[in-house]
């Protein structure tokens, strides 16, 4: 790839007398590039193409980390009574909705990063930030001797994971051409979400198969195993990403965007679909362990598995798909099936439970994640559509970059939903001792949000309903 090195003064598209070269990349000391032009057929598929990828490939592989201690503490938090912690229901509960609390309020800061750091800059900075979460983990875990609030603050710590989903999306936005963003978004979106499959599936086995001989399971295990991979991730990003001069997040942009109605009526709607993915996804190892122990970890070569990452893994191979389905079907009908669905199995768990059949509960739950993984991709598809048909021609701002703007914003508020399902679970247990209550009351919400969606976006008659959004 042919590349020009400016000086650090240099910046070539500030020369009125000539057109930025589309031949190769003109790149600063940092690795800023100043002549990025994916829109310009001979740039793209010269040294545009090849770049954007190699920016992707690492922007999903830190990503992909960022979700796995994100939900790292989902399934630890199931070993810890066999390590001699003494913890309550409520406790284990607390512990695993505060990761999805704190990722949420950073995904807010963290969407506007990539303008004041550069996204090469702060895909390193957020990959190193991972390191604290996961050496915390490290020690909290070594004693049981450990009070209950430092495991508070250290599973906290854990939403470092969740933020670097708006800074990572932000960045991957820049790289591409218009008719290649959803793809690359939709990438970028799937390769993240799996690392909470992946987390949920190698940490059973880290804790037991590296124990050295230790009495019960080796947990310090849980955070020390991604260290080197996080390290990886940093040099990697550092090595071989860009970042891009005239990247720059829309303050006034995404302010403005917040008075937009349909910015929080699809957050209302993302708060369902995201937000059960990831609520789901944090608590269902937990749920495993309390209804059906002897199923909490089965044993495979020696080692433990952990069953309960089959969901987070079909949720996030749905999400591509519903965007799919979505393009031909439009983002709204997909969605509102998917939440009539949703409504449906979750019932179906409660009216099956007393069969205690942990093969149908854990299809169900499959089935479950799959309806969220569609929904996230064909709820977030609607974001473009709707915006260009809502906002006036005339709006200074313009639809296109409210519409920006608003993937980062509907993104965080939908990740609070990660908070909101284990407390609903919690509250439910501690009022009665089962679960019943809480799943009904899920059930009834995403009747609901489907109702909700058909008023707003397929009521006959409506524009959006016309527009297919």
């Amino acid at each position: 790839m042919a590349i020009t090195r400016t000086a650090a003064s240099t910046d070539p598209t500030t020369n009125t007398s000539e057109a930025p070269p589309t031949d190769r990349l003109v790149m600063g000391p940092g690795r800023w590039i100043s002549n990025w032009q994916p829109e310009h057929p001979d740039f793209w598929n010269g040294p545009g193409r090849p770049a954007a990828r190699r920016n992707l490939h690492w922007s999903v592989f830190c990503e992909f980390l960022g979700f796995a201690v994100w939900q790292l503490w989902s399934v630890t938090v199931v070993f810890l009574p066999a390590a001699g912690f003494d913890l309550s229901t409520s406790q284990q509960f607390w512990l695993v909705s505060l990761p999805p609390l704190v990722g949420a309020v950073l995904r807010v800061p963290y969407s506007f990063t990539v303008a004041l750091f550069g996204g090469r800059n702060w895909t390193v900075i957020s990959a190193l930030l991972l390191l604290i979460p996961t050496t915390a983990l490290a020690f909290a875990l070594s004693t049981p001797e450990t009070p209950v609030w430092v495991l508070y603050l250290v599973a906290a710590l854990a939403g470092f994971g969740g933020g670097s989903f708006a800074s990572s999306m932000a960045n991957i936005t820049f790289f591409f051409p218009a008719r290649e963003k959803g793809a690359a978004l939709g990438l970028n979106a799937a390769g993240g979400n799996i690392g909470v499959a992946v987390a949920q599936f190698l940490v059973p086995l880290a804790v037991t198969l590296l124990a050295f001989g230790t009495f019960g399971p080796n947990l310090p295990m849980a955070g020390l195993i991604w260290i080197p991979f996080i390290l990886l991730a940093a040099w990697g990003a550092h090595r071989y990403m860009h970042n891009l001069s005239h990247a720059r997040n829309d303050l006034k942009g995404s302010l403005s965007t917040l008075r937009e109605p349909h910015l929080w009526l699809i957050a209302v709607i993302y708060i369902g679909t995201f937000g059960s993915f990831m609520g789901f996804g944090s608590v269902f190892p937990t749920l495993i362990s309390l209804m059906f122990p002897a199923f909490t970890s089965l044993e495979l070569w020696g080692a433990a598995i952990s069953m309960a990452f089959l969901g987070p893994l079909v949720g996030s191979l749905a999400r591509p798909f519903g965007g799919r389905l979505a393009d031909r079907r439009g983002g709204a009908r997909v969605t509102l099936g998917c939440f009539i669905a949703m409504s449906a199995v979750t019932a179906a768990v409660v009216l099956t439970l007393p069969w205690q059949n942990f093969w149908l509960y854990l299809g169900l739950f499959l089935a479950l994640f799959t309806l969220t993984g569609i929904a996230n991709g064909s709820s977030y598809r609607m974001i473009p559509l709707v915006f260009r048909l809502t906002v006036p021609a005339g709006d200074p701002v313009g639809h296109e970059r409210k519409a920006s703007a608003a993937l980062g914003l509907i993104g965080a508020v939908g990740g609070f939903g990660g908070f909101m399902i284990p407390q609903v679970l919690r509250a439910s247990h501690s009022a009665n001792g089962s679960f019943d209550a809480a799943f009904w009351v899920l059930a009834a919400l995403y009747l609901g949000l489907a109702v909700f969606t058909y008023l707003v976006y397929r009521r006959p008659g409506t524009a959006l309903a016309r527009a297919n959004v």
